[in-house]
């Protein structure tokens, strides 16, 4: 009896622990509702979603210029208050890194992501995964800092942020 209550522990305590080391970092969940900025029309959903070290993006973004691509960035503040986005603040960058290419997988920002594509609508759909982020915890969490769309495709070489122009959208990143 004693052996057989020691062998259901250990299975009990092998099951918890396998269970908790799936759920590290994942199952965290935050939403941005991105809302106009002055005199624009973009709006959407994006929501970020943790993957172990990485965070999976999802966004479906309207209102913005057809068949164009846009600069798509985590800002340091979530702060959309200003009317131009411009209280977000510059690109979140935890680390202090030059501003890089999403797609070239070198040193980059927390806060940078790839262009949103949009199609001949004005609409974007984008899903991809990222590194360098986190939700509700740590340096790079991203809870609470603003995410901004732009009127112009990020570059990706002018430093300190892609020259990707005016801020069309912003939106504090909430945790679900």
């Amino acid at each position: 009896m004693k052996k057989t209550l020691m062998i259901a522990a250990a299975a009990t305590l092998a099951a918890a622990c396998g269970s908790m080391q799936q759920g590290i970092g994942s199952g965290n969940v935050a939403v941005a509702e991105l809302q106009p900025t002055k005199g624009n029309s973009v709006t959407g959903t994006v929501t970020f979603s943790q993957r172990g070290n990485r965070i999976r993006v999802e966004a479906n973004v309207r209102g913005l210029k057809p068949d164009a691509e846009h600069g798509f960035h985590v800002h340091e503040k979530g702060d959309c208050s200003s009317g131009d986005g411009m209280s977000a603040a510059g690109h979140f960058n935890p680390g202090g890194s030059p501003h890089g290419n999403y797609h070239a997988g070198g040193p980059m920002h927390a806060g940078d992501m790839p262009n949103l594509r949009a199609d001949g609508e004005g609409n974007a759909r984008a899903v991809f995964e990222t590194a360098g982020m986190s939700i509700g915890s740590g340096q790079a969490d991203i809870v609470g800092k603003g995410l901004i769309v732009h009127r112009d495709p990020d570059d990706y070489k002018s430093q300190p942020a892609g020259n990707a122009g005016a801020r069309l959208a912003c939106a504090v990143i909430r945790k679900r």
